[in-house]
């Protein structure tokens, strides 16, 4: 494995298509700590706008518009997939990065790329493969991400993975256990998984990219739920953050009815999110006198809410699990999720010939196994559980 270094020959000078005015705190495509593999600049292209490239095209991108956010695939066209929702964490992101003089393009790859290794039935699944994964070193999402651009896509002739820059993998890896830090540790010293084991932070685009995220969820996920019919109106203005919004709207358009109501009121509940990050993250960096990325990363987490947005937060996180994630038709769902994930692992590892032939090769079966149903969307998921147990579930 190649050692990260300087960023591939590039200077310091402007590269082609580096975004203008940055913040000396921002991360500097031309002070990238480099790719595993080294690689020739482009020519037209800072080195984040080409992990953005990369993970647009791949095959795990792809596969997004068909894995669950919380509704299953089948029960709606119009609802969230996890391809809408990390094109949603995006532009937020970037409106969000742009003010604070942060770097859009990095920012906008991890958002792409941070549920790449999300499992099909959303949590549940993941929960699911994790519980199958407990005897051969569990299962975790964020890990399974940076799987995904590191070794499970299969495009360039010379390597396995999409080959990104240091920062993307960075902020890809949120959340990592410390077992699993220990083991990335020892196999690439002072990478992506250094900061969990020296309790330091990612990059301030990589914090951005993870509150945005939060911001994105508890927003569509009201409107799904309003839409599926498992929320009300009337329920959520008990939500302080909502009830604030929807003031508003009915106190500047009071004739407006209909979806016109929940789209407006959502879009004012965003803006106030966005600019009460933007005002509390430069508050908390001018504070902390960080002057480069690296100082911010040496930093207590800077990019957040005040501390009343970040209680209002918590109070809709709140109620969305107790109304929504809880609710009785959610969870019969995602029970159902869980079980396909369970039996399609205990097949798979009882019969390893019906795997692709790419992964029925491998001398770590269970990985394999995990890694193959992990890369399934809903409707193929549901597809292979037929196909070996001759049951049809979430029909």
């Amino acid at each position: 494995m190649a050692a990260h270094g300087a960023p591939n020959g590039a200077s310091h000078t402007a590269p082609p298509g580096t975004q203008g005015q940055l913040a000396p705190y921002a991360s500097h495509p031309a002070a990238s700590r480099g790719r595993l593999h080294p690689t020739p600049p482009a020519p037209t292209r800072n080195e984040f706008q080409r992990d953005r490239d990369r993970i647009v095209h791949s095959t795990a991108f792809r596969r997004l518009v068909y894995k669950t956010q919380v509704f299953v695939n089948h029960e709606g066209d119009l609802f969230r997939t996890r391809m809408t929702h990390s094109l949603e964490v995006a532009q937020l992101a970037r409106s969000i990065a742009r003010p604070l003089g942060l770097h859009e393009d990095l920012v906008e790859a991890i958002a792409l790329a941070h549920d790449l290794g999300h499992t099909p039935f959303g949590h549940a699944g993941q929960d699911a493969l994790n519980e199958c994964m407990a005897d051969f070193g569990g299962f975790e999402h964020n890990l399974q991400s940076l799987r995904v651009v590191d070794q499970l896509e299969h495009r360039y002739p010379d390597y396995d993975g999409l080959n990104l820059t240091f920062e993307a993998r960075e902020g890809i890896l949120k959340h990592c256990s410390l077992a699993n830090a220990r083991r990335l540790e020892a196999a690439e010293p002072g990478g992506v998984a250094h900061r969990f084991l020296q309790r330091t932070q990612p990059s301030l685009e990589a914090q951005l990219a993870n509150l945005a995220d939060e911001i994105a969820y508890n927003a569509h996920d009201i409107d799904d739920g309003v839409r599926s019919g498992l929320l009300t109106l009337a329920q959520l203005e008990a939500v302080p953050l909502f009830a604030r919004a929807m003031a508003t709207v009915r106190r500047d358009f009071p004739a407006l009815h209909g979806r016109r109501v929940l789209y407006e009121a959502i879009r004012r509940m965003l803006s106030e999110q966005v600019y009460d990050v933007v005002a509390a993250t430069g508050a908390a960096v001018a504070a902390a006198g960080v002057a480069s990325a690296d100082e911010a990363r040496r930093a207590a987490p800077l990019v957040q809410f005040s501390a009343a947005m970040r209680e209002q937060s918590a109070v809709l996180k709140r109620f969305l699990f107790a109304n929504l994630y809880r609710h009785p038709q959610v969870i019969d769902t995602t029970a159902q999720g869980r079980q396909v994930v369970r039996e399609l692992f205990d097949a798979y590892r009882q019969r390893p010939g019906e795997l692709r032939p790419s992964f029925a090769g491998r001398a770590d079966r269970e990985r394999a196994v995990a890694d193959y149903i992990a890369g399934m969307t809903d409707r193929f998921a549901l597809r292979e559980h037929e196909r070996l147990t001759g049951r049809r579930l979430l029909s």
